[in-house]
């Protein structure tokens, strides 16, 4: 299942009047609440040992990224990638770009809302560490800059 299949899913779900939406494939599962609950089947236990891994996972990420060269653009939020401003234009920004701290190097979506991510500093982009369309969450690579 891609990523515009699911963000159909979502998108109907969020039109109907439906208040929980389950999905299992394979290795695959999708949960939609509209109940502000935590889902009861999943046990507290769960949730924390989830965190963790998560957690840790992106301390792995971060260590692996700071021994290459460069400081890195990380996302303050989460949601979806889009490294172009539709999809027949050219990207914001390519490996060996010079940069102004202002300028726009990509936009996350969340929560339907296109979010501009700025450089943050002067520089040259040389890394791209994420994939268009990719979801991303808080504190993730983005680019990497010189």
């Amino acid at each position: 299942m891609n990523l515009k299949d699911i963000q159909d899913i979502v998108k109907q779900f969020d039109a109907s009047s439906l208040t929980e939406f389950e999905l299992r494939k394979a290795d695959f599962e999708l949960y939609l609440n509209k109940n502000n609950q935590i889902r009861r089947n999943q046990s507290v236990e769960n949730i924390v040992a989830n965190a963790e891994t998560q957690e840790m996972m992106k301390s792995e990420q971060e260590s692996s990224v700071s021994q290459a060269e460069g400081e890195v653009i990380k996302s303050p939020i989460v949601g979806v990638v889009y490294l172009k401003p539709s999809p027949d234009k050219s990207p914001y920004v390519t490996v060996g770009d010079s940069i102004a701290a202002n300028q726009t190097v990509c936009i996350i979506e969340a929560m339907k809302m296109m979010n501009e991510i700025p450089a943050g500093r002067d520089g040259v982009i040389t890394e791209i560490l994420v994939k268009n369309e990719q979801v991303v969450g808080i504190g993730e690579p983005l680019f990497r800059i010189k």
